[in-house]
């Protein structure tokens, strides 16, 4: 349970360093951000896969049903990095860990819509509190927060597929990375033709080391949630989830300084409440099936 719970809160709290990172390499365009960290997280994948000599899994996906679904869980996560980095690039940390606030409630909808699972009344009305402080949100900015809604609507969507996936974590990433190679090889090699190439003509000694390090910077935290995961009950996972956006709410507020007013503070506590009620409700019902101990 320890170790489980250690490697998971490393992974979560990797994430929510993110903007650090990102903030590091700002110098950089946004995709090609995103085109080196697919080409060096699929560097560093093979090499993972070469020292374990994992490479078995691939024969299944050349069935089509896991292929496509690969395919897609690929381009959603593309997406999903791309508008990230972005954001934090951008000015909008808070908006994009208001996005991973509610993606476990954006979970609970798809869950209902494409899975036709059943929502009690009680998660309901936590649904409806969060939908209110996003409506507050968009009524007192005048503006939908969609970088929140978008991150968390393609991150949810790519928790959905790779919940029902046939590969485990590192062969699903590493497959995924493969899937978006060609994309990120070609933009990077029209980007070199053009003299525009940033880690080849603009960078420095230490953007172009960053630019590398995110191979394992993508990875590592993957196989540390991977393998807490487990190890520990849902539950617990659920709990520790919120601590990467908790982290960059922080950054963006504390070290960024991005405006954050009374106004929002009352859109945010409406969601943070919902996610409490969401998180308590979980661990009783939790609690209350747990059998009973025997007493001899």
């Amino acid at each position: 349970m320890r170790t489980g719970i250690l490697s998971a809160g490393l992974a979560f709290l990797c994430w929510g360093l993110f903007p650090l990172y990102f903030h590091a390499i700002s110098d950089v365009p946004a995709l090609q951000i995103l085109a080196n960290r697919m080409l060096w997280s699929l560097a560093f994948l093979l090499i993972v896969l070469a020292l374990r000599r994992q490479w078995r899994w691939l024969n299944g996906v050349r069935r089509p049903r896991v292929f496509w679904s690969f395919v897609a869980s690929a381009l959603l996560l593309g997406a999903n990095w791309l508008l990230y980095i972005w954001a934090v690039n951008n000015g909008h940390v808070i908006d994009a860990s208001l996005g991973y606030f509610i993606t476990p409630l954006v979970n609970i909808m798809f869950g209902f819509l494409l899975l036709k699972e059943r929502l009690r009344p009680f998660q309901w009305g936590v649904i409806a509190l969060a939908a209110l402080g996003v409506a507050w949100l968009t009524w007192q900015s005048g503006n939908i927060p969609w970088i929140a809604l978008f991150l968390a609507a393609t991150f949810g969507a790519y928790g959905l597929l790779r919940k029902t996936a046939a590969l485990g974590a590192l062969e699903g990433l590493s497959f995924e990375t493969m899937v978006l190679f060609p994309l990120a090889a070609a933009y990077l090699a029209w980007l070199t033709l053009h003299g525009e190439n940033a880690f080849l003509n603009t960078a420095s000694d230490s953007t172009r080391w960053l630019l590398l390090a995110s191979g394992p910077i993508t990875a590592i935290p993957l196989l540390l949630f991977a393998s807490g995961a487990r190890q520990i009950p849902l539950s617990i996972l659920g709990l520790l989830q919120y601590l990467a956006p908790t982290i960059q709410f922080l950054l963006g507020v504390l070290l960024f300084k991005e405006a954050f007013t009374a106004d929002r503070l009352v859109g945010f506590a409406m969601i943070w409440t919902a996610l409490a009620l969401f998180a308590g409700e979980g661990l009783l019902r939790r609690g209350q099936a747990q059998p009973a101990p025997k007493v001899s």
